[in-house]
């Protein structure tokens, strides 16, 4: 319980950095998943609204953002993650490029991350 608050509370805080900085949106991101059983690596690009499936996993790209001074710097991007097969979510907020332990995915088997945001 103590993890979620804090977890909620890194969210809030990125989410309110995010939109008080001056960010630019992009229409979409490049994601990394891996599929700790089998070793399999793949590089994802998401437009924002697309949801793709990665094993039980539905991956929501809501929003992608960057610092408006610097495109090609740390990407922000709003994610939800939810298991199909049980219909609970996994994963709602912020993920940062340069820091994803910091607001990550927790599961088992799967893990998803973004690289960068991206015009699609």
């Amino acid at each position: 319980m103590i993890r979620l608050a804090t977890l909620l509370l890194m969210a809030g805080a990125v989410a309110a950095a995010a939109q008080t900085a001056r960010t630019a949106d992009r229409g979409g991101a490049l994601l990394r998943t891996l599929d700790r059983v089998s070793g399999e690596v793949i590089d994802v690009e998401m437009a924002v609204g697309q949801t793709m499936a990665y094993g039980p996993l539905q991956v929501t790209l809501h929003e992608c953002r960057v610092p408006a001074s610097n495109v090609s710097g740390d990407a922000f991007g709003l994610l939800r993650i939810v298991d199909a097969r049980a219909v609970e979510e996994l994963f709602a907020g912020w993920m940062i490029a340069s820091s994803p332990a910091m607001s990550a995915l927790e599961h088992p088997r799967y893990d998803v991350w973004i690289l960068s945001c991206r015009d699609v």
